[in-house]
């Protein structure tokens, strides 16, 4: 499974670079495998984007904000979804990931299952 986070790399938007380093940062300190799908230099990655966000996750108007996070061709949220997961050391189950032995995250799994 491959995580794909799209971003814009030529944003004018301090917030928006500053969420998209978020994101990267993170996945880049865990060694979270991903790919960077740039919608600013690529029509194609910025048309699969707008489709595949899901209709009660767009905003009302205009066009979803990068970044946004898939799992292969599923949808997995934005950074404020991101942000909470990892507030709640819920990172890798956002993901749709296994969270690897000894992490918060599996701590956290195992104390709910005992």
């Amino acid at each position: 499974m491959v995580i794909r986070v799209y971003i814009a790399s030529s944003s004018g938007s301090m917030a928006i670079k500053k969420k998209q380093q978020d994101v990267l940062g993170f996945l880049e300190a865990n060694k979270i495998g991903f790919e960077e799908k740039d919608i600013a230099a690529n029509e194609e990655n910025r048309k699969w984007m707008r489709e595949n966000v899901p209709e009660n996750n767009r905003p009302a108007t205009g066009y979803p904000l990068p970044p946004q996070i898939f799992n292969e061709s599923q949808y997995r949220g934005d950074y404020d979804a991101f942000f909470e997961a990892r507030e709640n050391n819920a990172v890798y189950a956002f993901l749709g990931l296994t969270a690897p032995p000894g992490s918060k995250e599996a701590e956290a799994q195992a104390k709910q299952q005992a």
